[in-house]
């Protein structure tokens, strides 16, 4: 194969106007833009192109198969199966840190490369160095050791490890071309398979806290990542799960930690029962429950997930995952614990009917819990408490969500937040029918693998 006498420009010009490119054209613009030869606006016009033309089926894992090969590719098949979970992208979506303990526990390798916030979401690297100390920049080598001694680790992603995609991720956070089929395929499969695993299982979601809008076109990604990864000869599970209410009740980095040794210690967080965490809790359990079953810790799916409930009552999950924070330098009893900075009110009475959950997540980003572009810095302690669900009945003038930051003076992006969360709850003075409002049933979408929950 041979890239000598190709041009970005033409390139970046063939893909806006709809041309299918070769593998030597898509090899061109990645390995130039890894070596440096291809700078940043050049990409940015490629992205977007793709972004509105779209990739086929070939392009597509073309791409993937050049971002994976860009850096090492790892292998734990001597430690037996090792799995991995990855999530689309949602707000409050915590489920790594209760799910990648649980599976450790039952003697699945877990060998997790996380990555950072992207747009609205939130990303479990940035949750993870909430904690003092703790550290996601380990080498390669501590990596595969930690992996064999604790069956478990999780860092971000490395220069070793498809630096393409380190690269093109940071881009596509502050070029808007997020939301691209092709490139999302790419940047998840990409990681994944160099991670050295036999199973993945991917929680793809939709609704308007969900780069897939609809669970038609969340079905169609789910399709589409599937297909890749067994053309990459791996074992992939696409769970389908509803993003048109945040997960959980806590958005941010420390008050995300805090809900996490909330359930995995079975303990109350800030005065919630635990039940009020039932939907983050349950969808971990299932997640974890089928990475068991794919990693031939258990004969079914299903027997996957009631061991994965057991681990998690039992308080083994919890014991893990506090390995995993001293092991890799975290202090989990020096997190910080944010405080009030105000209120959101309901302004008038009626039924929560619609909750524009995007909104949700970009409040929390203008307050300092994500990032407007790559290099902005992070306030671990800035987030937001969900007060009330679908369905739930307010009273005018009750709370529906609680502002936090690291003082009680804390004022960044204060009124925008508390703006943008009024626009985004709808109350309406009749009552649906609640059952149409609450989370839906997590639909299982299995391809090439019978599995049954």
């Amino acid at each position: 194969m041979s890239t000598q006498g190709l041009l970005a420009p033409e390139i970046i010009k063939k893909k806006r106007d709809g041309g299918e490119l070769s593998n030597d054209e898509i090899r061109f613009m990645i390995d130039g833009f890894v070596r440096g030869t291809v700078p940043d606006y050049q990409m940015s016009a490629w992205l977007m192109a793709v972004l509105f033309q779209g990739m086929n089926d070939v392009e597509t894992w073309t791409l993937t198969d050049l971002m994976m090969r860009s850096g090492r590719v790892l292998d734990f098949s001597h430690l037996g199966v090792a799995v991995d979970k990855h999530s689309t992208g949602g707000v409050g979506d915590k489920t790594s840190l209760i799910l990648a303990p649980i599976a450790a526990a039952a003697g699945v390798p877990v060998p997790m490369i996380a990555g950072r916030g992207l747009g609205h979401t939130g990303g479990t690297i940035d949750k993870l160095e909430s904690i003092p100390g703790f550290s996601c920049e380990i080498s390669i080598a501590e990596f595969e050791k930690q992996v064999a001694s604790l069956g478990l680790a999780l860092i971000g992603q490395t220069g070793e490890i498809c630096p393409a995609d380190k690269r093109i991720y940071a881009l596509r956070d502050v070029t808007a071309t997020v939301e691209s089929l092709p490139l999302i395929c790419a940047s998840i499969m990409s990681k994944k398979m160099a991670e050295g695993i036999q199973g993945l299982v991917l929680d793809v979601k939709w609704g308007s806290g969900a780069f897939m809008k609809t669970k038609e076109r969340a079905e169609e990604l789910a399709r589409r990542l599937c297909q890749i990864g067994r053309a990459g000869g791996k074992d992939v599970v696409a769970l389908v799960t509803d993003m048109n209410q945040p997960l959980g009740r806590f958005i941010g980095n420390s008050l995300e930690i805090e809900e996490c040794l909330g359930i995995l210690r079975r303990e109350p967080v800030r005065g919630r029962a635990l039940s009020e965490f039932h939907d983050c809790e349950e969808l971990s359990v299932i997640l974890a429950g089928v990475m068991i079953w794919l990693g031939k810790k258990a004969a079914t799916a299903r027997d996957g997930v009631a061991q994965a409930r057991e681990i998690l009552e039992s308080g083994a999950a919890a014991r893990k995952f506090e390995e995993l924070v001293k092991t890799q330098g975290g202090r989990i009893e020096a997190l910080p614990k944010a405080v009030v900075t105000g209120e959101v009110l309901a302004k008038e009475a009626g039924f929560v009917s619609s909750i524009e959950t995007e909104q949700v997540g970009y409040a929390a980003l203008v307050m300092g819990a994500g990032r407007r572009a790559a290099s902005e810095k992070i306030e671990p302690m800035a987030g937001i408490e969900c007060l009330v669900r679908l369905g739930d009945s307010v009273e005018k003038g009750q709370p529906l969500y609680r502002l936090y930051g690291p003082t009680p003076d804390y004022r960044v992006g204060h009124e925008d937040a508390i703006e943008r969360l009024t626009r985004a709850t709808r109350i309406e003075s009749a009552a649906r029918d609640k059952s149409l409002q609450s989370r839906e049933s997590n639909a299982l979408i299995a391809m090439g693998i019978g599995v049954e929950l």
